[in-house]
C-alpha cells in the first residue's frame, strides 16, 4: 500500500480572507461551488470552518462513488483540512495571499491507495481525475469571491 496524492493550485483574483471565508462556509457557499460530481451534500454539524462535519457522495468515475463524512479541522489560520471518517483520505485546502488582492488555493487529497495493479491505476489516474473535479470547484469559487 502506498500513499495517493492529488494535487490542484488555481491563483484566485481575490484576498485571501475572502477565499477562505468561502470555502469554510460549509452551509452557504460551499454547496454552491460543488460541482456534479458531488451528489447528496449535507451539513451534519457546525457550518463554519474547523469543528464542522459535513457528507457527500463523490463520483470519481461512473462507477466508482466514495460516501464522505469530512470533520474539518485546521493546522493553522491559512488552512481548512477535511478527514475523511470512512477512509484515510484527508484533504487540505491552503489559501495564501498572492498580491494585494488575489490568493493562491492549494487543495491537495491524499489516501492510503490499493496494491498491485490496482494501485498502480489508482496512482496513475485518480490524480487526474481528482485534478479535473478540483479544477471546477475552484474555477466556481473563483467567481464566486469576485467582486
Amino acid at each position: 500500500m502506498s500513499t495517493v496524492s492529488a494535487t490542484t493550485t488555481r491563483r484566485i483574483d481575490a484576498p485571501a480572507e475572502r477565499v477562505l471565508a468561502a470555502l469554510a462556509d460549509y452551509r452557504g457557499t460551499r454547496p454552491r461551488l460543488l460541482p456534479e460530481q458531488f451528489t447528496d451534500y449535507e451539513v451534519v454539524e457546525g457550518g463554519e470552518g474547523p469543528g464542522t462535519q459535513v457528507r457527500w457522495k463523490l463520483h470519481a468515475t461512473k462507477k466508482r462513488v466514495r460516501d464522505v463524512l469530512a470533520v474539518v479541522s485546521s493546522t493553522d489560520r491559512h488552512a481548512l483540512v477535511e478527514s475523511d471518517e470512512n477512509s484515510s483520505m484527508v484533504t487540505t485546502w491552503r489559501v495564501e495571499t498572492d498580491g494585494p488582492d488575489a490568493s493562491e488555493v492549494v487543495v491537495t487529497s491524499e489516501w492510503n491507495g490499493a496494491s498491485g495493479i490496482g494501485g498502480f491505476f489508482e496512482r496513475t489516474f485518480a490524480p487526474r481525475g481528482l485534478d479535473r473535479i478540483y479544477g471546477e470547484l475552484l474555477d466556481n469559487l473563483a467567481d464566486a469571491v469576485a467582486r
